[in-house]
């Protein structure tokens, strides 16, 4: 119930959960040193989730139970830095 109040900062569109798939590769990347998050700074926290915005272009990073809806803290996931397969529903 908590999931549908919950709106993306830039789009102001509903968030889904990631998928586990999204999230493990996302973790590969955090693992290598190669996650880079909006504001150009190295993930350095394994991610526990994430929620995606409706047009697919933001991962807000879940740690500890806790949604990090900061706009600097999004994850681009069309941007070449996180160069990963983001699967569609």
């Amino acid at each position: 119930m908590f999931l549908q109040i919950l709106r993306c900062p830039f789009s102001h569109s509903p968030l889904t959960l990631a998928e586990p798939s999204l999230v493990d590769a996302l973790n590969e990347k955090v693992a290598a040193g190669e996650l880079r998050n909006r504001s150009g700074d190295l993930v350095e926290r394994r991610l526990d989730g994430g929620l995606v915005d409706a047009q697919r272009q933001w991962l807000f990073p879940i740690f500890e139970q806790i949604p990090q809806l900061i706009a600097d803290e999004a994850i681009p996931l069309v941007d070449a830095a996180a160069s990963v397969e983001v699967p569609h529903e």
